[in-house]
């Protein structure tokens, strides 16, 4: 479980293809301190397990299935990327729960500059419509975000100087692809009530 307040800005250092797979190596002298084979780091909000470490960098498979539902396919060597560690248990949760088990992907719309702010408008899937709502959160590349306005087909965010200067959010571009995490708990709630919805009434006796 993360928390979507990114620990640290690294940088992919390899990419090697896999036919459908692919092995990353990534750096991040902070992320991998104390980390062992088997942990999980979120690489722009996408979970992935350590298999390899060594002098501030780790690997990590990526498969098909991740490959196909994210934006790490788009990444090469030299591409930077935000990390996080999951959350230790006792910890504060400074931002939402997070799974790391991206939604889909949307696209950087259109962002605007102003004195000590970014407004950003990213494209959201259709079937993820239904979880976003103004004032909610949502992970962006693991970034922890709370949403200003949600339309029918995206929503905005405002950045701060600290998003901006600490995560990928400060050198994206219209058209460059981000990965997104909504809120689990809705989803939850969803299918709960379309079970219960569902469900044949007892029989009165």
């Amino acid at each position: 479980m993360f928390t979507g307040i990114v620990e640290e800005l690294g940088e992919v250092t390899a990419v090697e293809k896999l036919g459908d797979a692919s092995r990353f190596r990534l750096r991040g002298p902070l992320v991998t301190e104390g980390a062992k084979h088997g942990d999980s780091i979120a690489v722009n909000g996408v979970c992935l397990t350590v298999v390899d470490l060594g002098d501030g960098e780790f690997t990590a498979d990526v498969m098909a299935e991740t490959l196909n539902r994210s934006a790490l396919g788009a990444l090469e060597a030299g591409s930077r990327v935000n990390l996080e560690r999951p959350m230790a248990v006792g910890g504060r949760l400074g931002g939402h729960i997070v799974q790391g088990h991206v939604d889909g992907t949307g696209r950087i719309v259109e962002r605007k500059a102003s004195e000590h702010w970014d407004i950003v408008k990213i494209s959201l899937p259709a079937h993820l419509t239904r979880y976003v709502v103004e004032k909610g959160s949502i992970t962006v590349d693991g970034v922890s975000l709370t949403v200003v306005d949600a339309g029918s087909d995206y929503f905005t965010i405002s950045l701060i100087p600290t998003t901006l200067a600490l995560t990928t959010l400060g050198i994206k571009e219209p058209g460059d692809p981000v990965n997104l995490e909504v809120d689990v708990i809705a989803k939850y709630v969803e299918r709960l009530l379309a079970a219960t919805a569902s469900e044949p009434e007892e029989p009165v006796k």
